[in-house]
């Protein structure tokens, strides 16, 4: 089971502690949902708090850009820590071109696709990105229900590249991890669940058996 503790859901004055914690329960990477209040609702954070952030752990970061214009960020997030970027599908028109983009600087390129958009709309360059992010609720805000109808993208993706990572995001939970693992997921997202656990070391228990379904 590889998790990505989303920072979204957990109160940012705490991340000192958060962080280190999060990593030391076993994260295998730290989410970043970075968000313009543009592309979606709400305004997040920028690279300031990424960097200051990278000291706490040693774990992978990935930025989730939720943003119109991703790629006038692409720098700033590699120079705060980032080894993989994610950039949104709806708001790309050269997608491939931010790809090679994100490449050329030694990054890893990872494409997200929003409920309403289907497969068809990364297929076409699967073979070009590291990772493709199905967002399982619509983006801008945590804590939302798991949407099922998801994961048969994700069936999809899995069929078009068996060896493509597939990452998803949004009401995972002991409820909803094991759908979405026999689907086809490898990586998981994991904001709400954990920020409201008492303790992160059982959290992460309970969903490792859940996921494997012990």
């Amino acid at each position: 089971m590889k998790l990505a503790p989303s920072i979204l859901s957990f109160d940012l004055s705490g991340l000192r502690e958060s962080v280190p914690a999060l990593e030391s329960a076993g994260a295998a990477v730290l989410h970043l949902d970075v968000m313009d209040g543009q592309f979606v609702p709400p305004i997040t954070f920028g690279d300031a708090l990424v960097r200051s952030l990278r000291p706490l752990a040693s774990l992978p970061f990935e930025a989730h850009l939720m943003t119109l214009t991703p790629e006038r960020q692409f720098e700033a997030f590699a120079e705060a820590g980032c080894q993989r970027i994610i950039f949104h599908a709806e708001a790309a028109i050269h997608a491939h071109r931010h790809t090679q983009a994100l490449r050329s600087m030694g990054l890893e390129a990872g494409l997200a696709i929003n409920p309403s958009t289907p497969a068809e709309a990364v297929l076409s360059i699967v073979d070009e990105v590291d990772l493709v992010l199905v967002m399982t609720v619509n983006p801008g805000y945590g804590g939302q229900a798991f949407l099922p109808f998801t994961l048969e993208k994700v069936r999809r993706l899995r069929a078009a590249r068996p060896d493509l990572t597939i990452e998803v995001d949004g009401g995972i939970a002991p409820e909803t991890i094991r759908s979405a693992r026999e689907a086809g997921t490898d990586l998981f997202v994991v904001g709400s669940y954990l920020a409201k656990a008492d303790d992160l070391g059982a959290a992460f228990q309970r969903l490792e058996a859940a996921w494997s379904g012990s």
